[in-house]
């Protein structure tokens, strides 16, 4: 195994010649308060905190971060914090994937920029764990991914609540006119009761689930809650491994391989996975210079059972519960046989290894293959003439009745329209019908915000009708569930035939046969084509125009064109004078 000399450190170029430029940096150091002997020879670790009194998700990174600097330090290395940009869901508008690729420019800038040997990404929200991994990729240093781990389940009045799930089905019930304000207060208060993400299986826990399979993770660390004592411990174990990392030179693209991101596909698919991993994993695949398509994924997903019984997806537990039943290590285990075991991971060790001694410890939250949740992985990819670039769909959370389905369009142009219209009890609709919401993709969002669960009509929910097909350009929340189509492409804004689709046409929806389909003959749409007029830019400067006219559409991952390896050479080591 590779062992670096002290003198072979990337941060030696800073520290270690003795001229005048290394002594402006070793004297900077020494006003922080640091003698030469704290850093002298060092691995210097980079640890990016994206902690920020907004994210709640990462509420406690503001005290973990001091157990990752404890396990640098004892491992003989030197840590130093990076705030970096805190791109959380809740507070973020319009949304933080808008800023997702944001975050991956600072990262790799700021890896490069700066000293490091090495960096602890410390991440969780849903759009950190791709911007982190997608820049450190880019960069090329060791790095070790810690995930902020889900929150405790919620409760009120003796039920169990999940993140996102239950919000949205107490809400409809709220809409209906069945929950007092006394008891939504309750259920507001009692849905999230401690630092961490989202404890469903949302767009969170799949994406650090996505790293933890990836093999950058130290094994099983995205199952962890993030307020049990374990994490504190993981969070040191990670300041350690990321010295010995250094040393042994293992880099990404060691470990971001083709096989890699297979078995991370494989597992998404096997937790019931957030339709948003689609998007990411794109991205982050694409970023190590592997082509990932999404016909890759709909392939892996139709051959892959759906064995966590977790919501949304599952109907019983939640990301706890998961824990307890031995967490993402016995999954895989369950799954071994579909996995490429040979994979390196940060451990220095392959996946096979790593996986040696997991046990399930309920096989009802982890279940066994010969009774899966759902019999086929969480996600499916629609080709038709709505969607000739993909669309996605998660069938393990929508009533079967809509896998084949016929119906009129209900078509909006924005999100107020539709709001508008869904709230007004004489809206004309039917359980038949489509509801349709375009211009919300990733430049007509702008930056493909969460809107794609669209709300069922309030005539609707009053007869006790819960679920309809809905189709859009938009993503969705990772915790939502329904007959929900997503992420059309191309989208509408740009010109898409989402964009020529009428009220009243008649779509067509044909999972078996993953079809999409808007039932108008060629020479109608020609004409609509030829009429159609392309929206006036959303932005004229700043980081919105960058934005709209580099990002990628959503079977492409979204990233910017310039930012994917393919474009052109990465820059080298800044110079230093």
């Amino acid at each position: 195994m590779t062992h670096k000399a002290p003198k072979d450190l990337r941060s030696a170029r800073w520290f270690a010649p003795d001229d005048l430029r290394s002594f402006g940096h070793r004297s900077r150091l020494m006003q922080l308060g640091y003698s030469e002997d704290d850093f002298r020879d060092r691995p210097v670790i980079g640890v990016l905190n994206t902690w920020s009194e907004l994210n709640t998700c990462h509420a406690h990174f503001k005290e973990r971060v001091q157990d990752v600097k404890r396990g640098v330090f004892q491992a003989g290395g030197f840590p130093v914090e990076m705030p970096s940009l805190s791109v959380d869901e809740s507070f973020t508008k319009p949304t933080s994937m808008l800023y997702r690729n944001m975050l991956a420019m600072e990262t790799e800038e700021m890896i490069r920029s700066h000293p490091l040997d090495g960096v602890v990404l410390m991440g969780g929200c849903d759009k950190t764990t791709p911007g982190l991994v997608m820049g450190a990729i880019s960069a090329g240093v060791p790095m070790v991914y810690l995930p902020a781990g889900p929150m405790l389940r919620g409760n009120y009045a003796g039920k169990i609540l999940g993140s996102g799930s239950d919000a949205w089905k107490y809400w409809d019930e709220r809409r209906a006119g069945n929950i007092s304000d006394e008891e939504w207060l309750g259920i507001q208060g009692g849905i999230a009761r401690s630092a961490g993400t989202c404890m469903t299986m949302g767009t969170a826990s799949t994406m650090t689930a996505i790293a933890d399979a990836m093999g950058l993770t130290l094994p099983g660390a995205s199952s962890i809650p993030a307020v049990d004592s374990g994490h504190q411990r993981m969070g040191a174990d990670c300041g350690r491994r990321i010295v010995e990392m250094v040393w042994e030179d293992l880099t990404p693209n060691r470990i971001v391989t083709d096989a890699a991101c297979r078995n991370a596909a494989v597992v998404a698919m096997a937790t019931g996975c957030s339709t948003n991993a689609v998007v990411h994993l794109i991205a982050m695949a694409r970023r190590a210079g592997v082509d990932l398509s999404l016909d890759d994924l709909d392939a892996l997903g139709r051959v892959t059972p759906l064995i966590a019984n977790v919501r949304p997806s599952g109907k019983d537990y939640l990301m706890e519960d998961f824990f307890y039943a031995g967490g993402l290590r016995a999954l895989m285990k369950q799954i071994e046989d579909r996995l490429d075991l040979s994979a390196l991971t940060i451990t220095g060790k392959t996946l096979g290894e790593n996986l040696e001694g997991a046990v399930v410890y309920n096989d009802d939250v982890i279940r066994p293959l010969s009774n899966p949740v759902y019999r086929e992985g969480s996600l499916a990819v629609l080709r038709g003439n709505l969607c000739p670039d993909g669309a996605v769909i998660k069938p393990a959370a929508c009533d079967p009745k809509f896998h084949y389905h016929e119906g009129p369009a209900l078509v909006f142009d924005s999100y107020p329209e539709m709001k508008a219209a869904i709230e007004d009890e004489t809206l004309e609709v039917t359980p038949d019908h489509v509801l349709v919401l375009r211009n919300a993709g990733p430049q007509g969002g702008p930056g493909f915000p969460e809107w794609g669960m669209l709300p069922i009509p309030k005539a609707l929910i009053k007869q006790g009708h819960r679920d309809m097909l809905r189709i859009s350009d938009a993503r969705m929340s990772g915790t939502s569930y329904g007959a929900c189509v997503l992420h059309v492409a191309p989208e509408s804004y740009v010109g898409g035939p989402l964009a020529l689709l009428r009220t009243g046409d008649t779509v067509r929806l044909d999972l078996a046969n993953r079809r999409l389909d808007m039932m108008v003959d060629e020479v109608e749409l020609d004409a609509r084509k030829a009429a159609w007029q392309a929206p006036v830019p959303r932005y004229e400067r700043g980081y919105g125009y960058i934005f709209q006219r580099h990002v990628t559409q959503a079977d492409k991952g979204c990233d910017f064109d310039f930012l994917q390896s393919d474009f052109g050479r990465t820059a080298g080591e800044p110079d230093i004078f």
